[in-house]
Protein backbone atom coordinates (compact mmCIF):
# COMPACT_ATOMS: atom_id res chain seq x y z
CA UNK A 1 0.00 0.00 0.00
CA UNK A 2 1.40 3.36 -1.06
CA UNK A 3 1.27 6.39 1.27
CA UNK A 4 1.43 9.80 -0.39
CA UNK A 5 1.71 13.08 1.50
CA UNK A 6 1.91 15.83 -1.12
CA UNK A 7 -0.60 17.03 -3.71
CA UNK A 8 2.05 17.04 -6.42
CA UNK A 9 3.01 13.41 -5.89
CA UNK A 10 -0.63 12.35 -5.62
CA UNK A 11 -1.60 13.97 -8.90
CA UNK A 12 1.51 12.71 -10.68
CA UNK A 13 0.88 9.13 -9.52
CA UNK A 14 -2.84 9.34 -10.34
CA UNK A 15 -2.13 10.55 -13.86
CA UNK A 16 0.27 7.64 -14.35
CA UNK A 17 -2.41 5.21 -13.20
CA UNK A 18 -4.95 6.80 -15.54
CA UNK A 19 -2.49 6.72 -18.44
CA UNK A 20 -2.02 2.99 -17.92
CA UNK A 21 -5.78 2.45 -18.14
CA UNK A 22 -6.49 2.03 -14.43
CA UNK A 23 -9.85 3.14 -13.04
CA UNK A 24 -9.37 5.05 -9.79
CA UNK A 25 -11.79 5.09 -6.88
CA UNK A 26 -11.75 7.44 -3.90
CA UNK A 27 -13.12 7.32 -0.36
CA UNK A 28 -12.59 10.74 1.28
CA UNK A 29 -12.24 10.61 5.09
CA UNK A 30 -10.92 12.66 7.98
CA UNK A 31 -9.32 9.58 9.48
CA UNK A 32 -9.86 7.87 12.84
CA UNK A 33 -11.50 5.17 10.77
CA UNK A 34 -14.32 2.96 12.06
CA UNK A 35 -16.57 0.27 10.63
CA UNK A 36 -18.69 2.89 8.87
CA UNK A 37 -15.64 3.99 6.90
CA UNK A 38 -14.76 0.37 6.21
CA UNK A 39 -18.20 -0.14 4.68
CA UNK A 40 -17.47 2.71 2.27
CA UNK A 41 -14.09 1.23 1.39
CA UNK A 42 -15.63 -2.20 0.82
CA UNK A 43 -18.33 -0.62 -1.36
CA UNK A 44 -15.71 1.17 -3.46
CA UNK A 45 -13.27 -1.74 -3.84
CA UNK A 46 -15.10 -3.64 -6.64
CA UNK A 47 -15.76 -0.40 -8.55
CA UNK A 48 -12.15 0.37 -9.40
CA UNK A 49 -8.66 -0.92 -10.14
CA UNK A 50 -6.91 1.51 -7.79
CA UNK A 51 -8.58 2.50 -4.52
CA UNK A 52 -7.40 5.65 -2.76
CA UNK A 53 -8.48 6.63 0.75
CA UNK A 54 -7.78 10.24 1.68
CA UNK A 55 -7.10 10.99 5.34
CA UNK A 56 -7.23 14.72 5.88
CA UNK A 57 -8.75 16.70 8.74
CA UNK A 58 -9.80 19.63 6.60
CA UNK A 59 -9.46 22.90 8.54
CA UNK A 60 -11.65 24.94 6.19
CA UNK A 61 -14.82 23.06 7.15
CA UNK A 62 -14.46 23.79 10.87
CA UNK A 63 -15.89 26.91 12.44
CA UNK A 64 -13.87 29.04 14.91
CA UNK A 65 -15.36 27.35 18.00
CA UNK A 66 -15.46 23.78 16.69
CA UNK A 67 -13.27 20.77 17.41
CA UNK A 68 -10.49 21.02 14.80
CA UNK A 69 -7.63 20.79 17.30
CA UNK A 70 -9.06 17.90 19.29
CA UNK A 71 -10.57 15.94 16.38
CA UNK A 72 -9.46 12.33 16.96
CA UNK A 73 -6.50 11.03 14.99
CA UNK A 74 -4.78 7.63 14.82
CA UNK A 75 -2.89 7.38 11.54
CA UNK A 76 -1.09 4.12 12.35
CA UNK A 77 -4.37 2.33 13.06
CA UNK A 78 -5.97 3.91 9.98
CA UNK A 79 -3.18 2.50 7.82
CA UNK A 80 -3.58 -0.96 9.32
CA UNK A 81 -7.32 -0.95 8.62
CA UNK A 82 -6.86 0.31 5.07
CA UNK A 83 -4.30 -2.36 4.32
CA UNK A 84 -6.61 -5.05 5.72
CA UNK A 85 -9.36 -3.82 3.37
CA UNK A 86 -7.10 -3.86 0.30
CA UNK A 87 -6.68 -0.12 -0.17
CA UNK A 88 -3.98 0.65 -2.74
CA UNK A 89 -3.06 4.16 -1.66
CA UNK A 90 -3.55 6.52 1.27
CA UNK A 91 -3.37 10.24 0.52
CA UNK A 92 -2.58 12.00 3.80
CA UNK A 93 -1.47 15.59 3.22
CA UNK A 94 -0.83 18.27 5.81
CA UNK A 95 -3.03 21.40 5.76
CA UNK A 96 -0.12 23.64 4.77
CA UNK A 97 0.44 21.72 1.54
CA UNK A 98 -3.26 21.63 0.67
CA UNK A 99 -3.87 25.35 1.11
CA UNK A 100 -1.53 28.14 0.10
CA UNK A 101 -1.08 30.90 2.72
CA UNK A 102 -3.02 33.29 0.47
CA UNK A 103 -5.64 30.73 -0.61
CA UNK A 104 -8.71 32.61 -1.85
CA UNK A 105 -10.66 30.30 -4.16
CA UNK A 106 -13.77 28.46 -2.95
CA UNK A 107 -16.39 26.11 -4.34
CA UNK A 108 -19.79 27.19 -3.06
CA UNK A 109 -23.13 25.41 -3.48
CA UNK A 110 -25.86 27.95 -2.76
CA UNK A 111 -29.08 26.00 -2.26
CA UNK A 112 -28.73 22.56 -0.66
CA UNK A 113 -26.15 23.91 1.77
CA UNK A 114 -28.53 26.41 3.40
CA UNK A 115 -30.85 24.28 5.60
CA UNK A 116 -30.02 21.77 8.36
CA UNK A 117 -26.29 21.86 9.19
CA UNK A 118 -25.86 24.90 6.97
CA UNK A 119 -27.77 27.06 9.46
CA UNK A 120 -25.57 26.39 12.47
CA UNK A 121 -22.33 25.72 10.53
CA UNK A 122 -22.45 28.44 7.84
CA UNK A 123 -18.92 27.92 6.43
CA UNK A 124 -18.91 24.13 6.72
CA UNK A 125 -20.14 23.12 3.28
CA UNK A 126 -18.01 25.71 1.51
CA UNK A 127 -15.01 23.98 3.06
CA UNK A 128 -16.36 20.53 2.19
CA UNK A 129 -17.10 21.36 -1.45
CA UNK A 130 -13.72 23.01 -1.90
CA UNK A 131 -11.65 20.19 -0.41
CA UNK A 132 -13.64 17.50 -2.22
CA UNK A 133 -13.06 19.29 -5.52
CA UNK A 134 -9.35 19.40 -4.75
CA UNK A 135 -9.35 15.69 -3.88
CA UNK A 136 -11.15 14.84 -7.12
CA UNK A 137 -8.56 16.82 -9.08
CA UNK A 138 -5.58 15.36 -7.26
CA UNK A 139 -6.66 11.72 -7.32
CA UNK A 140 -8.20 11.73 -10.82
CA UNK A 141 -10.90 9.43 -9.42
CA UNK A 142 -13.69 8.22 -11.68
CA UNK A 143 -15.83 7.01 -8.78
CA UNK A 144 -16.11 8.19 -5.17
CA UNK A 145 -18.10 6.78 -2.26
CA UNK A 146 -19.73 8.87 0.47
CA UNK A 147 -21.86 7.76 3.41
CA UNK A 148 -25.53 8.62 3.93
CA UNK A 149 -24.95 9.50 7.59
CA UNK A 150 -23.87 12.85 6.14
CA UNK A 151 -26.96 12.95 3.93
CA UNK A 152 -26.86 16.68 3.25
CA UNK A 153 -23.19 16.49 2.33
CA UNK A 154 -23.86 13.66 -0.10
CA UNK A 155 -26.62 15.64 -1.82
CA UNK A 156 -24.37 18.69 -2.08
CA UNK A 157 -21.51 16.68 -3.59
CA UNK A 158 -23.84 15.08 -6.14
CA UNK A 159 -25.22 18.51 -7.08
CA UNK A 160 -21.72 19.97 -7.37
CA UNK A 161 -20.62 17.14 -9.67
CA UNK A 162 -23.71 17.60 -11.83
CA UNK A 163 -23.55 21.38 -12.00
CA UNK A 164 -19.81 21.58 -12.71
CA UNK A 165 -19.77 18.62 -15.14
CA UNK A 166 -17.18 16.72 -13.14
CA UNK A 167 -16.37 13.35 -14.76
CA UNK A 168 -16.90 11.25 -11.65
CA UNK A 169 -19.61 8.90 -10.39
CA UNK A 170 -20.83 9.47 -6.83
CA UNK A 171 -22.04 6.45 -4.88
CA UNK A 172 -23.91 7.04 -1.61
CA UNK A 173 -23.54 4.05 0.69
CA UNK A 174 -25.96 3.17 3.52
CA UNK A 175 -25.67 4.65 7.00
CA UNK A 176 -24.02 2.22 9.43
CA UNK A 177 -25.07 1.92 13.06
CA UNK A 178 -23.28 0.35 16.00
CA UNK A 179 -24.76 -2.52 18.01
CA UNK A 180 -26.57 -0.01 20.25
CA UNK A 181 -28.00 1.65 17.10
CA UNK A 182 -25.99 4.86 17.48
CA UNK A 183 -24.84 6.03 14.04
CA UNK A 184 -21.11 5.44 13.67
CA UNK A 185 -19.00 8.56 13.87
CA UNK A 186 -15.42 9.40 14.81
CA UNK A 187 -16.84 11.94 17.25
CA UNK A 188 -18.60 9.21 19.25
CA UNK A 189 -15.37 8.75 21.18
CA UNK A 190 -16.04 12.10 22.88
CA UNK A 191 -19.13 10.66 24.60
CA UNK A 192 -19.01 9.45 28.18
CA UNK A 193 -20.65 6.12 28.93
CA UNK A 194 -23.79 7.80 30.23
CA UNK A 195 -23.91 10.26 27.31
CA UNK A 196 -23.56 7.40 24.85
CA UNK A 197 -26.46 5.59 26.48
CA UNK A 198 -28.61 8.72 26.41
CA UNK A 199 -27.68 9.42 22.79
CA UNK A 200 -29.31 6.17 21.71
CA UNK A 201 -32.59 8.09 21.84
CA UNK A 202 -31.71 9.79 18.54
CA UNK A 203 -31.55 6.65 16.44
CA UNK A 204 -34.37 4.91 18.28
CA UNK A 205 -36.68 7.89 17.76
CA UNK A 206 -35.72 8.18 14.09
CA UNK A 207 -36.23 4.48 13.41
CA UNK A 208 -39.63 4.57 15.10
CA UNK A 209 -40.57 7.61 13.02
CA UNK A 210 -39.36 5.82 9.89
CA UNK A 211 -41.79 2.98 10.58
CA UNK A 212 -44.64 5.44 10.98
CA UNK A 213 -43.70 7.28 7.80
CA UNK A 214 -43.70 4.06 5.82
CA UNK A 215 -47.14 3.19 7.18
CA UNK A 216 -48.85 6.57 7.09
CA UNK A 217 -46.88 8.87 4.81
CA UNK A 218 -46.25 12.50 5.77
CA UNK A 219 -49.69 13.41 7.11
CA UNK A 220 -48.49 13.25 10.75
CA UNK A 221 -45.00 14.59 10.12
CA UNK A 222 -45.23 17.51 12.55
CA UNK A 223 -46.35 15.15 15.30
CA UNK A 224 -43.41 12.85 14.54
CA UNK A 225 -40.98 15.76 14.71
CA UNK A 226 -42.42 16.83 18.06
CA UNK A 227 -42.09 13.27 19.41
CA UNK A 228 -38.43 13.17 18.43
CA UNK A 229 -37.72 16.57 19.96
CA UNK A 230 -39.45 15.60 23.19
CA UNK A 231 -37.59 12.30 23.42
CA UNK A 232 -34.20 13.94 22.88
CA UNK A 233 -34.71 16.73 25.39
CA UNK A 234 -36.16 14.30 27.94
CA UNK A 235 -32.98 12.24 27.63
CA UNK A 236 -30.84 15.30 28.35
CA UNK A 237 -29.96 16.24 24.78
CA UNK A 238 -29.78 19.75 23.35
CA UNK A 239 -31.33 20.03 19.91
CA UNK A 240 -29.70 21.83 16.99
CA UNK A 241 -32.44 20.75 14.59
CA UNK A 242 -35.04 18.10 13.94
CA UNK A 243 -36.43 18.58 10.44
CA UNK A 244 -38.21 16.71 7.68
CA UNK A 245 -37.41 17.89 4.17
CA UNK A 246 -37.76 16.63 0.63
CA UNK A 247 -35.13 13.92 0.23
CA UNK A 248 -34.18 15.06 -3.29
CA UNK A 249 -33.85 18.82 -2.95
CA UNK A 250 -34.05 19.62 0.80
CA UNK A 251 -37.05 21.85 0.22
CA UNK A 252 -40.16 21.85 2.45
CA UNK A 253 -42.35 18.80 2.01
CA UNK A 254 -45.38 19.01 -0.25
CA UNK A 255 -48.05 16.58 -1.32
CA UNK A 256 -45.88 15.84 -4.35
CA UNK A 257 -42.81 14.84 -2.33
CA UNK A 258 -41.84 11.24 -3.01
CA UNK A 259 -38.91 11.13 -0.62
CA UNK A 260 -38.52 12.36 2.96
CA UNK A 261 -35.25 13.04 4.75
CA UNK A 262 -35.91 13.14 8.49
CA UNK A 263 -32.73 14.53 9.99
CA UNK A 264 -31.47 15.29 13.50
CA UNK A 265 -28.53 17.16 14.95
CA UNK A 266 -28.29 17.22 18.73
CA UNK A 267 -25.73 17.62 21.49
CA UNK A 268 -25.13 15.20 24.30
CA UNK A 269 -22.62 16.81 26.59
CA UNK A 270 -20.45 18.84 24.25
CA UNK A 271 -20.65 16.33 21.40
CA UNK A 272 -22.73 17.18 18.36
CA UNK A 273 -24.25 14.11 16.74
CA UNK A 274 -26.12 13.83 13.45
CA UNK A 275 -28.40 11.07 12.22
CA UNK A 276 -31.17 10.61 9.68
CA UNK A 277 -33.57 8.29 7.95
CA UNK A 278 -34.55 8.51 4.31
CA UNK A 279 -37.98 7.24 3.28
CA UNK A 280 -39.00 6.92 -0.36
CA UNK A 281 -42.64 6.49 -1.30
Amino acid sequence: MKIINTPEEMQRQALEWRKSGKKIGLVPTMGFLHDGHMSLIDRARPECDILIVSIFVNPTQFGPNEDLDKYPRDFKRDCEQCEAHKVDCIFAPAPEVMYAPDHSTWVVEEKLSRPLCGKSRPIHFRGVATVVTKLFNLTQAEVAVFGRKDAQQALIIKRMVRDLNMPIEIIVAPLVRDTDLVAMSSRNRYLSESERKSAQVISRSLLSAEDELRRNGIKDIEELILKIKTAITSAGGRIDYVEALDGYNLEPLTGKSSSVLLAVAAYFGTTRLIDNVLVDF
